[in-house]
């Protein structure tokens, strides 16, 4: 599976504490291997954000992506106000 990163996700990586990006480093190779690994709770979103999905780096911070063809795009890395 090949995964593009917006320049927005990109951004807000860079800006996170060291352990919440060893945590999503983590977390991206579980979801290469595996998308819908029990560990990572990947779903669906609704409303505003239908279309895409998300799956979890620690119990606050979470993904946000879409697949498109040939992969994945991974939109922006947050806490829980991302969805606002």
């Amino acid at each position: 599976m090949k995964i593009y990163y917006t320049p927005r996700f990109e951004r807000a990586y860079k800006k996170l504490p060291a352990r919440i990006k060893n945590a999503a480093k983590e977390s991206i190779g579980i979801f290469q291997k595996d998308p819908n690994a029990q560990r990572l709770n990947t779903h669906k979103l609704h409303g505003k954000m239908r279309g895409a999905c998300s799956f979890s780096v620690t119990r606050e911070y979470r993904i946000i992506f879409e697949y498109i063809e040939g992969g994945v795009v991974f939109l922006i890395i947050g806490n829980h106000k991302i969805y606002h």
